[in-house]
C-alpha cells in the first residue's frame, strides 16, 4: 500500500493505479456490478478508499457485498473495522503523540498511543489526538478543585460524544467509537491512555511547551506550569515570557519535585541507600563515607528539585534565583504553583511487566 501511494504521485503512477483498479474490478466475483459499469466501479473503489484508507481488497469486497452502494459499503467497512480493531487491542501501543489544548486559565494534555511512529505521523491519527485534547478541556475536575492538576483516565472520556469533521472520519460519535474507527483505518492498536488538566488560580498564568512537535498542539513531551503572582496587575508579558522558558526547562531537565521540602521520604531514603552502597566501595572511613553521601545528596537535590536546578536557558543561575529576579521585575511576589511533565510511552513496558499504576507525571 505504501508503494501504491508513492507511485500515484506521478502521471505514470496514476496510470499504474488505474490499471490496478481495472484488474481489481474484472477479477472473478467482482465484476457482478449489475447496472454499474466497469468505469463506475473503478470510481467507487477509488472514492471509498479515499474516504476510509481501507485496503483495496476490503474496499472492493464491501462494495460487492453492498451491491455497489458506497454509503452502505462505508458502513459495512466500519462494522468490519471494529471487529479488526478489537482483535488488535491487546497489542502493545507504546508510540503515539501528546495533544494539548488550552483555553484561558485551563490546559489539558492527552496521550493517544499507537504501535508505530509511522501511524503517529498520519494526519487522521493526529486529527483524532487534537480532537480528544479539545474534549478533555471540557471535562469537569472530578475532585472539584478550583486550581491544581487532575488526572483523566479512559473512563472520563470514552463515553463522551465527539463531533468529527475530517474527510475520512466525520459525524457525531463517542470517543471510544472514534478511537476504534481510527484503529481500523490504521490497522494498529490505537488507545487513549491518559490525560491531565491544569487550572490556574485567579492570579495565575499558565505556560506550556511541546517538544518534537509535528504541528501546533502536538508533540512527544509536554511541560506545563502555573506561575502565581500576588498582584493581579503585574506585568503579564514578563510572566508569560519566563513561564514559556520554564515550561521548556521542565521538558529538558525532568524535575520530579518543586522544592526540597516536597521530596518524599521514600525517594530520599532510596537515594541515600544507593549512594551509601557506592561510597562504601571506596574503602574510606565511615566518617568520610557519611560526608560523601551528604555531598552527593545535595547534588541529587540539584538534579531532581525544580527550584534547585540550573536554569537551562542561563545555567549561571538556578530556578529559585530566576523566580526571585522575576518578582523584582514585576514588582510583586511570584511563585510556581504547579507543574507537570509528560512523555509519550513512559512507563508502559514497566506497567505491563509489573502491573503497577500509571506513572504520575506531575509535581506540586
Amino acid at each position: 500500500m505504501a508503494l501504491l501511494r508513492s507511485v500515484t504521485r506521478t502521471p505514470l503512477g496514476n496510470a499504474l493505479y488505474r490499471r490496478l483498479l481495472s484488474s481489481v474490478v474484472v477479477e472473478r466475483g467482482f465484476s457482478s456490478g449489475g447496472n454499474v459499469g466497469t468505469t463506475e466501479q473503478m470510481n467507487l473503489i477509488r472514492q471509498l478508499r479515499d474516504r476510509t484508507s481501507a485496503p483495496i481488497k476490503e474496499v472492493k469486497s464491501a462494495l460487492v457485498d453492498c451491491h455497489w452502494d458506497i454509503e452502505a459499503a462505508q458502513r459495512e467497512l466500519r462494522k468490519r473495522g471494529q471487529v479488526v480493531a478489537s482483535k488488535k487491542s491487546l497489542r502493545t501501543a507504546a508510540e503515539g503523540l501528546l495533544a494539548l489544548a488550552q483555553n484561558g486559565g485551563k490546559a489539558a494534555v492527552i496521550e493517544l498511543n499507537c504501535e508505530t511512529d509511522f501511524v503517529a505521523r498520519n494526519e487522521i491519527f493526529q486529527y483524532l489526538a487534537l480532537a480528544l485534547a479539545k474534549q478533555a478541556l471540557l471535562v469537569e475536575n472530578p475532585s472539584n478543585q478550583v486550581s491544581g492538576i487532575f488526572h483523566m483516565g479512559p473512563e472520563h472520556l470514552e463515553g463522551l460524544n465527539l463531533k468529527l469533521e475530517h474527510p475520512k472520519i466525520s459525524g457525531e460519535t463517542t470517543v471510544q467509537n472514534a478511537i476504534t474507527e481510527v484503529a481500523a483505518i490504521m490497522g494498529e492498536n490505537v488507545k487513549f491512555r491518559r490525560g491531565y488538566a491544569m487550572c490556574a488560580s485567579s492570579h495565575g498564568v499558565l505556560s506550556t511547551y511541546l517538544h518534537t512537535s509535528p504541528q501546533p498542539g502536538l508533540g512527544r513531551i509536554a511541560g506545563i506550569l502555573c506561575l502565581e503572582v500576588e498582584d493581579e496587575n503585574s506585568q503579564l508579558d514578563a510572566l508569560r515570557r519566563v513561564g514559556s522558558e520554564l515550561a521548556m526547562h521542565i521538558v529538558a531537565a525532568k524535575p520530579l519535585f518543586l522544592t526540597k521540602e516536597l521530596v518524599t521520604p521514600d525517594a530520599l531514603e532510596s537515594e541515600r541507600e544507593i549512594l551509601k552502597s557506592q561510597a562504601e566501595t571506596s574503602g574510606k572511613s565511615q566518617m568520610a563515607i557519611d560526608k560523601m553521601v551528604e555531598g552527593r545528596l545535595r547534588k541529587y537535590m540539584e538534579e531532581v528539585v525544580l527550584m534547585e536546578q540550573k536554569f537551562v536557558v542561563n545555567d549561571s543561575i538556578n530556578v529559585k534565583t530566576l523566580i526571585g529576579n522575576l518578582s523584582k521585575e514585576v514588582g510583586s511576589s511570584v511563585k510556581i504553583g504547579n507543574f507537570f511533565r509528560m512523555e509519550v510511552g513512559e512507563g508502559i513496558q514497566r506497567n505491563e511487566a509489573l502491573s503497577v499504576p500509571e506513572p504520575v507525571a506531575q509535581a506540586v
